[in-house]
């Protein structure tokens, strides 16, 4: 991976006529966010497809690099194609993925099991990587009693608790990963990502895993291992497949912390857009300290100003 060489403290410009050309001729690959990138909720964000169109036209390599655990890539494929878009489960980087990646990448052992505090997602894709995952969805309606005498049975052969965007946690899941991490020998504890909220709906931000992982942060009194944006973890997986110098590469976001922070960790140029979580005044505050390259309101701007 190549080191940054632009000071992450050098002032974000507007994406302006000028600039989108330099930056379009300067990158062979797209990686976009999704969530307040490509759509909010289930909703698509106006002009995402044509521009989509437009950079596959132009030979442009699109990557999804998405922190959002709750699918697995064949369900993000599914919602793809639900919004009038086609992408393959190949272009496609959720932090589901990456969970499932980062334990065959530590030789984790199969006879081993995964408890999860999160959706589907994470089980599909630990499923499909060979790992047997317990816990997630499942566990939603579970309940605990806490009573004098009464011990929280759990299972000790589990090795690892992943951590990530979970509608339904509850105080059981809460116990389960706890007891996991804590009294399981060498127990691993790995967050899909951190995220403090996100655009679940087209209407507004909700809690996001950021707010489980500090629940079993706190429990626990240890520290994740980050799989999604910012870490490299992805990025490192990314390079393999694509082949492409991450000086080649265009980061395209809607948050400062996560997939800014993520593009600048690995020497991609960066674009932020305005449609998700950060706003230009929070951009543009004295205390921010990350800095995009480029900043928009909306990924359509790109189609917008390279004109016809």
């Amino acid at each position: 991976m190549e080191t940054p060489t632009k000071s992450a403290q050098a002032t974000a410009q507007p994406l302006t006529v000028d600039s989108v050309r330099a930056l379009f001729d300067s990158v062979d690959a797209f990686l976009f966010d999704c969530d307040g990138v490509i759509w909010k909720g289930d909703k698509l964000i106006d002009g995402v497809t044509q521009t989509i169109d437009f950079l596959r036209f132009k030979g442009k390599k699109l990557v999804f690099v998405t922190n959002n655990s709750f699918r697995s890539r064949r369900q993000y494929a599914e919602k793809f194609r639900s919004l009038g878009i086609t992408v393959s489960e190949d272009e496609i980087f959720s932090s589901s993925f990456a969970a499932a990646m980062y334990l065959r990448a530590k030789n984790f052992p199969p006879e081993k099991k995964v408890y999860v505090i999160g959706g589907e997602g994470i089980l599909e894709e630990l499923q499909l990587a060979g790992f047997t995952g317990i816990g997630g969805p499942e566990d939603g309606d579970k309940r605990v009693e806490l009573k004098s005498n009464n011990l929280f049975e759990y299972d000790t052969s589990v090795g690892a608790v992943v951590v990530g965007l979970d509608p339904h946690i509850n105080y059981y899941k809460l116990q389960y990963g706890t007891l996991c991490i804590r009294q399981n020998p060498g127990c691993l504890f790995i967050a899909t990502n951190r995220d403090a909220v996100g655009h679940m709906t087209d209407l507004q931000e909700w809690p996001g895993a950021g707010c489980m992982v500090a629940a079993i942060c706190g429990s626990t009194e240890r520290e994740p291992v980050e799989v999604g944006k910012p870490s490299t973890f992805m990025m490192d997986f990314l390079l393999q497949k694509l082949s492409i110098s991450s000086s080649r590469m265009c980061m395209v976001g809607d948050r400062l912390d996560t997939d800014i922070l993520f593009g600048q960790n690995a020497g991609c140029k960066t674009l932020l857009v305005l449609s998700g979580v950060t706003s230009e005044s929070n951009l543009l505050d004295t205390s921010n300290t990350i800095q995009p390259d480029y900043y928009s309101n909306q990924v359509s701007d790109i189609l917008k100003l390279l004109g016809p």
